[in-house]
C-alpha cells in the first residue's frame, strides 16, 4: 500500500537523520578534541610533524562532519517540503553554507602539517616568518568555523521553526532547539567580533542534537504530521496517514 510506504520512508529518513546528528556530535567533538590538544600545545609548528597521523585523523572525523551537515540538508528536503518549500530549500542551502566553511576549516587544519616540516628545516632567520604564518591561518581556521556554526545557527532555526508549525516533534522538543540555535548563531556571530563566545554558545544547541538523534532513532516524527494539507489551489491530496480523513478547511 502506497500510504504505509511513504510512512515506512519516513520511519527510515529520521533514522537516519537521528544516526547522523550522533555520529556528527561525537566525531565533532572527538575530532576536536584532537586538533586542538596538538595546535594548541606550545610552539606547535615544532611538534606538528610527529603527531601528523593524528592531527589528519583528526581532519577526516571533521570531514566526516561535514559531509553529515550537507547529508542533514538532503535527508530533511522531502519532509520539510510538504510544509514549506522555502524552509526546505533554505535549510538546504544553509546547511550547505555550513558544510563549506567547515570543510575550508578541515583543509587550512591540514595545511599546518606541511607547513610543520618546514618549519623544522628553515634556518633560524625564517622560524619567524613560519610561525607568523601559521598563527594567520590558525585565525583564518577560527573564523571558518564561527562562520561555518553561523550558518548551522539559521539552518537550525529554520528547522525548528518548521518542526515546530508542522508538529514534527513535540513543541517543547522543537523550543528548545530553536533557543539552542539561536544561542549558537548570536553567539559564533559575536566571536567574529571578538567577544570569545563561541564555544560557550554552542552547548545548548549541541545537547539537543544529541537528544533529538535518540529521539528520533526511538520514536521518529510524528506521523500524523504527513497529513496531506489543501493547497493553494484548493485541491486536497490523498492523505498519507492511514486513519485520517482529508479536510477543506
Amino acid at each position: 500500500m502506497a500510504t504505509k510506504e511513504k510512512l515506512n520512508t519516513y520511519r527510515t529518513t529520521a533514522t537516519v537523520v537521528g544516526i547522523v546528528y550522533l555520529a556528527g556530535f561525537v566525531v565533532g567533538i572527538l575530532g576536536n578534541i584532537m586538533i586542538l590538544s596538538i595546535l594548541d600545545a606550545p610552539d606547535h609548528l615544532s611538534t606538528i610533524t610527529s603527531n601528523s597521523m593524528m592531527l589528519a585523523f583528526a581532519a577526516v572525523l571533521w570531514l566526516m562532519a561535514v559531509i553529515g551537515d550537507a547529508a542533514h540538508g538532503i535527508l530533511m528536503f522531502p519532509i520539510l517540503k510538504q510544509h514549506s518549500e522555502r524552509m526546505a530549500i533554505g535549510y538546504l542551502a544553509f546547511r550547505i553554507v555550513d558544510a563549506i566553511f567547515i570543510a575550508v576549516m578541515v583543509l587550512i587544519v591540514l595545511i599546518q602539517i606541511p607547513l610543520g616540516s618546514e618549519y623544522l628545516k628553515a634556518a633560524a632567520s625564517n622560524v619567524s616568518f613560519f610561525q607568523a604564518l601559521s598563527t594567520l591561518l590558525l585565525q583564518g581556521k577560527l573564523y571558518a568555523y564561527e562562520i561555518g556554526m553561523s550558518a548551522l545557527g539559521v539552518s537550525g532555526l529554520i528547522l525548528c521553526y518548521t518542526l515546530y508549525k508542522a508538529k514534527l516533534v513535540p513543541g517543547w522538543m522543537a523550543i528548545w532547539g530553536l533557543v539552542g540555535y539561536a544561542t549558537i548563531f548570536i553567539g559564533m556571530l559575536s566571536a567574529v567580533m571578538g567577544s570569545g563566545l563561541g564555544d560557550l554558545s554552542s552547548y545548548l544547541g549541541g545537547l539537543w542534537e544529541a537528544f533529538i538523534g535518540v529521539w528520533l532513532i526511538a520514536r521518529g516524527f510524528n506521523s500524523s504530521a504527513f497529513i496531506s494539507q489543501p493547497t493553494k489551489t484548493g485541491y486536497v491530496a490523498e492523505p498519507l496517514y492511514p486513519s485520517a480523513k482529508p479536510t477543506n478547511s
